[in-house]
């Protein structure tokens, strides 16, 4: 009798490996993170820290201002958003491609950028507000709750308009005329039909913008004055001037994955609650938009996507203008160029775009790999992997900078200040995005292709690598510049992490800010946007689609 021999599995070490990976760049990390939230320098158990936090207002109401910004900036993000995009697919609005691009333009810039500019024209001695005083006007400070909200709202509503476009495509036309035809037309549809058939997109841009809001350390640093926020807080808790505790810190990053958990959670129930399919079998037709309907239809739309993106214009248009310090002086000039070329512009292109090439290889190869696993050989391993890669999606980058700088801040990872730590750090934030681009194509791909081609003698390696993935290019190269663009925008866990050695764009656009040289921050920002800019033209010049998902 012969023993028959167990045949060797490639994809089962390829899912080991992966596994192994995730272990050792994530969680053993937030273990770490963990660990030292409840464990004292003495090496007891003790959660003083947690106690610390929940005794003092202090500290608990900057959990209460997250809170309240966040779900202002979710909510009024969402009515903005909403009718924009609902004007654009159901009406041939003029202009319709160019509020589109300039649209996912805001969109992708840093958000800081925009905190920045708007202190430019709003703030203290802003443009806009010495006009205004000129004219008797005070619009008081744009500085605590009501500047982050406006600078927020204005870069993430156009996530709820991207995301609403390809929802309302989705929808059939049969049932817009049925529900005509019963009498449900005009504003009643649009509740009751309209909205209600997209309730789970809602909820998908709904947990993005508040994703996002919760997770952004810039505007609050540079706005927010007495107006405190998580991340400033476990960022001055670990990094800032005032003092350092790194045990309360780590407490207090837990806290914040545990909030954004709960949260991810309630999204995911209630989408569960409106759980249907549909088939546009019938698109919808796109109406004229006529008379004084159309013209207030026009005004929203151009007067909104005008309004968000001036922030960037007027980086633009600073960046060439004289500056000494924080003061602009009249003339144009470029002085502020040339003061970047001294200031590390070179090494932050360098590092940006050395760092950025890096970690999207990286990501592209997982992402590629994982999505196969999951749609093509599903197993409770391959489940498990998926679901570790997409935990990053609800922590905020300071969380997850904390956690590598705790792991990897001594022997036998000894990785502080090095650009390993940057690239391991943007892979783990960026990930999400391209496994959920390239799973959602793959899942459209029939495996009666794979099939054919290993029935006629290819081998499933090469049937891997010659027909499945480049059937999922588009979705992969979607998905693989969006991870682009967020690398390059990335502050939140770089600043954590970088030195002089491995500053990038988007630090050096803080840096110089923090420090009050702003000629200096608008030209290194000025860059930074045109870098996204081209990432952008790609995008929509290769996929030719406009059903974006970031």
């Amino acid at each position: 009798m012969t023993v028959k021999k167990k045949k060797f599995e490639l994809w089962t070490v390829v899912s080991l490996v992966l596994l192994a990976t995730f272990l050792l760049f994530l969680v053993y990390p937030m273990f770490g993170l963990l660990k030292q939230s409840v464990i004292t320098p003495e090496g007891q158990f003790s959660l003083a820290e947690f106690t610390k936090f929940f005794s003092k207002s202090y500290y608990t109401d900057t959990m209460v201002n997250s809170m309240l910004v966040t779900v202002s900036v979710t909510a009024v993000s969402l009515i903005l958003g909403i009718p924009i995009a609902y004007f654009y697919s159901f009406y041939k609005i003029k202009g319709a491609k160019a509020l589109f691009v300039i649209s996912i333009l805001c969109s992708m810039s840093a958000p800081f950028i925009g905190a920045y500019s708007w202190i430019m024209l709003l703030g203290r001695s802003g443009v806009i507000t010495q006009f205004l005083l000129g004219l008797g006007i005070d619009i008081g400070s744009i500085y605590g709750f009501k500047g982050i909200l406006l600078v927020q709202s204005l870069k993430f509503f156009p996530l709820v308009f991207i995301y609403m476009n390809g929802a309302f495509k989705n929808i059939d036309n049969t049932l817009m005329e049925a529900s005509a035809n019963m009498g449900c037309t005009g504003v009643s549809r649009l509740f009751r039909i309209v909205l209600a058939l997209s309730m789970p997109t809602i909820l998908a841009a709904g947990l993005m913008v508040f994703m996002q809001a919760f997770a952004d350390f810039g505007t609050p640093m540079l706005m927010g004055e007495g107006f405190q926020t998580f991340p400033v807080l476990i960022y001055n808790q670990y990094l800032g001037e005032g003092g350092q505790n790194f045990n309360f810190a780590a407490a207090l990053a837990m806290i914040a994955v545990i909030i954004t958990a709960v949260v991810f959670g309630i999204q995911k129930f209630a989408t569960s609650r409106f759980k249907f399919s549909m088939n546009a079998l019938h698109p919808v037709e796109k109406k004229d938009a006529k008379g004084l309907s159309g013209f207030l239809m026009h005004l929203y739309c151009y007067v909104l996507v005008a309004v968000a993106f001036l922030p960037q214009l007027y980086i633009i248009y600073l960046s060439f203008r004289n500056c000494s310090g924080a003061v602009f002086k009249p003339g144009f000039s470029l002085g502020n160029y040339e003061a970047a070329t001294k200031k590390l512009l070179g090494r932050s292109i360098k590092n940006t775009t050395v760092m950025g090439i890096l970690a999207l290889v990286i990501i592209i190869v997982i992402a590629v790999l994982i999505a196969y696993l999951v749609v093509r050989r599903s197993s409770a391993l391959n489940n498990t992997i998926d679901t570790l890669s997409m935990l990053p999606y609800i922590m905020p980058g300071a969380v997850i900078g904390l956690a590598l700088l705790i792991a990897f801040g001594k022997k036998p990872f000894a990785l502080t200040g090095t650009m390993t730590i940057m690239i391991i750090a943007l892979v783990i934030r960026r990930l999400p995005y391209t496994i959920r681009s390239a799973t959602a194509t793959l899942m459209q791909i029939s495996m009666s292709i794979e099939e054919a081609a290993i029935s006629l003698g290819a081998s499933k390696a090469k049937t891997f690598v010659k027909i499945t993935v480049p059937m999922m290019a588009n979705g992969i190269f979607s998905g693989a510049i969006l991870s682009w663009v967020a690398i390059v925008t990335e502050l939140s866990s770089s600043i954590i992490l970088y030195n002089q050695k491995s500053i990038t764009l988007t630090m050096s656009t803080y840096v110089a800010i923090s420090r009050g040289n702003y000629g200096l921050a608008a030209a290194f920002a000025a860059i930074l946007t045109l870098i996204t800019t081209i990432s952008l033209l790609i995008y929509l010049a290769v996929t030719k689609s406009e059903d974006v998902r970031l």
